[in-house]
């Protein structure tokens, strides 16, 4: 596809007016577990008698890593090697994120890689292969597969995040028994609890994981729950007998925990960067209003959505960037269909892998939402939002329709602390006013 700066598409949007802007902080409850006490954090978890009773000498344990960006996964993921080797048994890392990486075993690995999980700082094999064994069915109907390697291992130790999911609604979203069904599932195992719509998530992901559950060595689960600043701020080991219990009292502390974008409503968002190392979709809906399904709901309410850049550690992952009304050049030039397309149709949600109309630059793509944004009637009164991605949102911009309502107290827990400014952009048009 062509994109053109000068063309017909530069001069319908020359002459729109892009608002001034202000920097603003929200602040949300900040309690975590600071780095450097993870590791011992971790050891108490394991070091608890029903826990570390299941780790025996000689074992060989199988620990998933998946691919989303959690806060301190490597250090998470070593303190459980660690572990695990101090009791005598023969860990290893198995990548656990469905069809991620293109559902190809070297793309999975890359994406630990970007994490920081190799098999020289974890000090453990990384055994990374899309082969899986079939465990069964569930009592939907649904095939249930593993991970081989894993289930060739004496244990498995799942490790992972609890989050709200980005497309459905359910008492286990992402989190323990989505880690067990797709994570360790490979593309095959992801397909097939997808395959019925995500408006059956919520009953197909506990009825497979049960299958998992009593069909593999399951050891335990020791997930971690964030804060609304993507730090650690909960990590808790579970045994094997009391997931189906525990995930949905972990899933509603996380959802306690999400950050959000306290204004409410808006008639454009501008997402510095989308990517997988932020969510399934690019850019969370829990905060950008912008749902693949009719499944989901909440976050901002928002007419006009556009997305910059792509990440580099997402390998051309823009699956989700349909949520998007507008996309850039550069962005455009990053994606690669081969990894988009695996993800989107093991999903079965064509959506996220659409194409949303490209512009040449960053100005053009703000311009265009401004444009499109039906209701405005004062262009330069555009209530318009920018985050640097949906993980970091304590520090945002506003334009200035939002200010003396900011400054009135309107907004609590938001605080203006720059003026109203235009925003600045370089001589090829890229935003770059720092957040």
């Amino acid at each position: 596809m062509r994109i053109v700066k000068g063309g017909n598409v530069s001069r319908m949007l020359q002459d729109v007016t892009i608002p001034k802007m202000f920097h603003a902080t929200q602040t949300f409850n900040e309690e975590r577990i600071d780095p450097s006490e993870i590791p011992g954090v971790v050891y108490g978890q394991l070091s608890k008698p029903e826990i570390s009773a299941k780790i025996q000498l000689g074992m060989s344990i199988a620990i998933t890593a998946g691919s989303r960006g959690v806060a301190n996964v490597d250090i998470i993921t070593k303190a459980i090697v660690d572990y695990c080797k101090e009791k005598g048994a023969h860990p290893f890392i198995v990548p656990a994120m469905g069809s991620h990486g293109g559902a190809d075993a070297e793309g999975q690995k890359e994406l630990l890689a970007g994490y920081h999980i190799t098999e020289e700082n974890m000090g453990c094999p990384v055994k990374s292969s899309m082969e899986t064994v079939m465990l069964g069915y569930s009592e939907y109907g649904k095939a249930v597969y593993q991970d081989k390697n894993a289930n060739e291992a004496d244990g498995i130790i799942i490790s992972c995040r609890v989050k709200p999911h980005n497309a459905f609604r359910g008492p286990y979203e992402s989190g323990i028994c989505k880690m067990m069904v797709v994570g360790l599932g490979k593309q095959k195992g992801a397909e097939s609890v997808h395959s019925d719509g995500l408006g059956n998530m919520a009953r197909n992901l506990p009825a497979n994981a049960k299958v998992v559950a009593e069909k593999s060595n399951i050891l335990f689960a020791i997930p971690c729950v964030e804060n609304a600043y993507d730090e650690t701020a909960l990590i808790e080991a579970v045994p094997k007998d009391r997931i189906f219990e525990r995930e949905p009292e972990l899933l509603k502390m996380a959802f306690a925990n999400m950050p959000s974008i306290l204004v409410g409503e808006a008639d454009v968002l501008v997402v510095n960067e989308m990517g997988k190392n932020y969510s399934g979709t690019g850019v969370d809906p829990n905060i950008s209003g912008t749902w693949s399904t009719e499944f989901g709901k909440g976050g901002l309410k928002v007419k006009r959505t556009c997305f910059l850049d792509l990440t580099d550690c997402s390998h051309g992952n823009a699956n989700g960037m349909g949520l998007a009304d507008i996309i850039t050049a550069r962005m455009y030039e990053k994606l690669d269909s081969e990894v988009i397309y695996p993800n989107c149709f093991t999903s079965t949600v064509l959506r996220s892998g659409m194409m949303p109309p490209v512009v040449a630059t960053d100005k053009e793509a703000i311009q265009a939402c401004i444009r499109t944004a039906n209701g405005v009637e004062d262009r330069e009164k555009c209530r318009m939002v920018r985050i640097k991605n949906t993980l970091h949102v304590g520090s945002i911009m506003l334009s200035e329709a939002y200010y003396e309502d900011v400054k009135n107290g309107r907004y609590p827990g938001v605080t203006a602390v720059s003026e109203p400014a235009a925003l600045e952009f370089d001589e090829d048009e890229n935003l770059i006013t720092p957040m």
